[in-house]
């Protein structure tokens, strides 16, 4: 059988790719992509999986679907591609992110370093079409990333799991709260980062939590500059 992810994920994942409502998403997309400009590029859908091991996962930071302006995603939550602007809510992350550790903001915001560490940058919805916010959602991704959170939920090493705005906290219903870790703010959009996001020092959070659990820490700078993607 023709492998989706090239790691333990395909695994975990494997009775969701043969349920019959994934066949049905993947006629979707196919249509889609033929006739459509979807964001991000289909070689790209499942990045997030392929750079973060489901055996590597220490943290998830969820979101809800993928930027949908031309050149900006590229298959991780609040990620853009190398020399795209750095996107509003990204911003805001930064911001805090100085606020709680004293890391500067970058002038990028391509974040495979974080995915390299152990951080699934994950939405809940894994593509859209360009312009169109939320343009895939009830077409099946939804019940493809809930297994996921499901499977690092009940897996033997816990996950911190990071939770910004009510879309990403209704999935706390997914997660076993005895064994993991839930830290939870206002989404870090402008619309809502002044309700509770800056000042709730997630990177700190997590860090501590990490060592608690005996896990290395992440190292939330990213660098100064990066190269374009392949």
């Amino acid at each position: 059988m023709k492998k989706i992810i090239h790691n333990d994920w395909q695994d975990v994942l494997q009775g969701e790719f043969e349920q019959a409502y994934y066949a049905k998403l993947h006629e979707f997309l196919k249509h889609e992509y033929a006739t459509q400009n979807i964001h991000p590029d289909m070689y790209h859908i499942f990045q997030a999986f392929e750079w973060t091991p489901f055996s590597k996962v220490k943290v998830v930071i969820l979101g809800q679907d993928p930027y949908h302006g031309q050149n900006q995603a590229h298959g991780l939550s609040f990620s853009v591609q190398p020399g795209a602007q750095v996107p509003p809510s990204l911003q805001n992350i930064y911001k805090e992110l100085q606020s709680d550790l004293g890391i500067a903001p970058v002038q990028h915001g391509y974040l495979k370093k974080w995915a390299d560490q152990g951080v699934l940058l994950l939405n809940s919805v894994l593509t859209v079409r360009d312009g169109q916010a939320y343009s895939h959602q009830g077409h099946g991704w939804e019940r493809l990333t809930d297994t996921a959170i499901q499977a690092l939920s009940e897996r033997e090493q816990p996950v911190v799991f990071i939770l910004w705005g009510k879309a990403a906290r209704d999935k706390i219903k997914l997660i076993d709260q005895s064994r993991n870790i839930i830290i939870q703010s206002a989404h870090p959009s402008p619309l809502s980062a002044y309700r509770g996001f800056f000042g709730s020092k997630p990177f700190s959070k997590t860090n501590e939590a990490l060592e608690a659990m005996g896990e290395t820490p992440i190292d939330w700078q990213l660098p100064t500059e990066v190269l374009e993607e392949k």
